[in-house]
């Protein structure tokens, strides 16, 4: 992997700690704090008994390091290629990232050099300006919890007012749209960001109170034959769920997955991309529906 999440919060919180040798203020409540902060809640357990045995000899058990400078952390030539790559998906210009340094970089792949199949083709403009403004202000919203108020057309083409909070936004990679799920209305839930014309803040008083509505949550259990990799990329597929893995023998695996149930047409398609490496075990309902749409894959002729 170019990055990895578990090994650089690893590399990262020793550096801090070897940092904080080299400058001479590192104690247990010091080495305790920077792991607590920078590493998970297991951490603990790994990196103080391999400190004591010296086992990294970067540190010694008395706190001190034969490294002369404080350690630092730049980016490959991989890793910049990838971060170029990323910068160019259209999606990203709805956060505003800039990351100065890549302008020479080749990016290591662009869209044309993978297609993505069953996602809808009507997904939204994100180079349109006006969207992107209404992305930013809903944003903004979200992380402030700051109502708006929104001009948006309904399904049947109407045009609609609301004053909502903003409480989250998400993504649907099967229908390439963003919505936003909203609090303190009274009739809308979710609404998808394509269909708002108009969108501000609310700037006078708010009074209704903000209460994020509950979402209903679904739990998904699949076997996975862990050949090609399968378990692998399992776990990176679906790693923003909420999830549990049992090893069943030396080849098959039991995942218990738990999603919204907004999201059911989203998981099917999501599960269909393993092929046979991964069977539906329950719920008898989501079988039918990865039946049905292998059924109709046969009928139009896909394999």
């Amino acid at each position: 992997m170019i990055f990895s999440e578990l090994y650089s919060a690893y590399y990262n919180t020793v550096a801090k700690i070897i940092k904080e040798i080299l400058r001479g203020t590192v104690d247990n409540n010091s080495i305790h704090k920077i792991i607590q902060d920078n590493a998970f809640e297991e951490s603990m357990i790994n990196i103080l008994p391999a400190i004591q045995k010296e086992k990294w000899q970067l540190i010694t058990r008395k706190y001190k390091t034969p490294i002369r400078h404080i350690p630092t952390m730049p980016l490959t030539m991989l890793q910049k290629r990838w971060l170029k790559a990323i910068l160019m998906d259209e999606r990203i210009k709805l956060f505003d990232i800039q990351i100065e340094g890549l302008e020479d970089v080749e990016p290591l792949f662009t869209k044309e050099d993978y297609r993505v199949y069953d996602k809808y083709a009507d997904g939204d403009n994100y180079e349109d300006e006006e969207y992107i403004k209404r992305f930013r202000v809903l944003l903004y919203a979200v992380h402030n919890q700051l109502p708006v108020k929104a001009e948006m057309t309904n399904r049947k083409g109407n045009i609609v007012y609301a004053k909502f909070i903003p409480q989250k936004i998400e993504y649907s990679e099967k229908d390439d749209k963003f919505r936003v799920l909203t609090s303190s209305c009274r009739y809308i839930t979710t609404i998808n960001l394509a269909r708002l014309t108009k969108c501000s803040w609310y700037e006078e008083p708010f009074k209704i109170k903000s209460v994020q509505r509950e979402r209903t949550r679904a739990t998904l259990t699949i076997m996975v034959k862990d050949e090609r990799n399968a378990l692998e990329r399992t776990m990176l597929h679906f790693a923003h769920f909420e999830k549990q893995v049992e090893k069943i023998d030396e080849k098959n695996y039991k995942v218990i997955i738990r999603y919204n149930s907004d999201d059911q047409s989203e998981m099917v398609i999501r599960v269909l991309s393993f092929g046979p490496l991964v069977e539906v075990v329950e719920p008898t309902d989501f079988r039918e529906l990865i039946k049905n749409k292998l059924k109709k894959q046969k009928n139009c002729g896909l394999k």
